[in-house]
């Protein structure tokens, strides 16, 4: 076999692997953001549940703010030290993400009606899988919508804090409904640049399957974050 035969095959045979790696690895994304959103939601309904730590975490600020300094320390942490982390190591900070935030989150079961819960939670999950069909199969390259998407989420993250203080009615409506166009884009954005990194991906190794897990923390934190906006919007409080 001459040298240019056997580039072919060696070519041949990479594409193969890649081919061959590109399902696995979006499995791997949706069936880590599936299992960190059943995390999170176990989570929430358990601290709802029980009087003792729902008081621990509402009562006590150091604590509270204890666990929103660490959510943000696990996300920043697992993004910016990907490479160095093992694949063990990066599930297990996603996971204990995805508890934390369940124990922030289980606010929402004591101030809405489960049943609106239930509802908003059906609305954002067939309202994510749309938006995720639709950045899978489109043609049209997404990628400039998605850094006006990522300026218009810096200004609701400003204006939010802004609204801490000022207790601005109307301004939080608005922001409620321009947070719930903001993830509806990033998950279509999200969606594709998640399928291009695996269609890049030379095989399904521990590397490619770290970057698999950063691409479910993306679609969770899009998932959640639009549940919340959607909430706000459409969920009645309890009586």
């Amino acid at each position: 076999m001459d040298y240019e035969e056997l580039t072919n095959t060696l070519s041949r045979e990479r594409e193969l692997e890649m081919s061959t790696a590109f399902p696995v690895l979006m499995r791997k994304v949706y069936l880590w953001m599936t299992l960190a959103l059943v995390i999170t939601g176990f989570t929430a309904y358990y601290v709802a549940n029980n009087e003792t730590v729902l008081s621990a975490i509402y009562t006590n600020q150091i604590l509270f703010w204890g666990l929103i300094i660490a959510e943000l320390g696990l996300v920043i942490g697992l993004s910016a030290a990907i490479n160095r982390l093992s694949l063990s190591v990066a599930t297990l900070m996603f996971v204990l993400y995805s508890l934390i935030n369940g124990a922030t989150m289980s606010f929402i079961f004591y101030v809405y009606a489960k049943s609106s819960i239930t509802n908003v939670f059906l609305i954002t999950a067939g309202t994510f899988a749309a938006m995720a069909l639709f950045g899978y199969f489109t043609k049209t390259d997404l990628s400039s919508m998605g850094k006006i998407l990522m300026m218009a989420l810096i200004g609701v993250i400003i204006a939010s804090i802004v609204n801490i203080f000022t207790k601005s009615e109307g301004l939080s409506i608005i922001l409620n409904y321009v947070g719930v166009l903001v993830f509806v884009g990033l998950t279509a954005y999200d969606t594709q640049k998640i399928k291009q990194m695996m269609l890049m991906a030379p095989d399904a190794g521990e590397g490619s399957q770290k970057i698999a897990l950063l691409g479910a923390l993306s679609l969770y934190l899009d998932f959640i974050n639009l549940f919340l906006y959607l909430l706000r919007i459409f969920g009645s409080r309890r009586d």
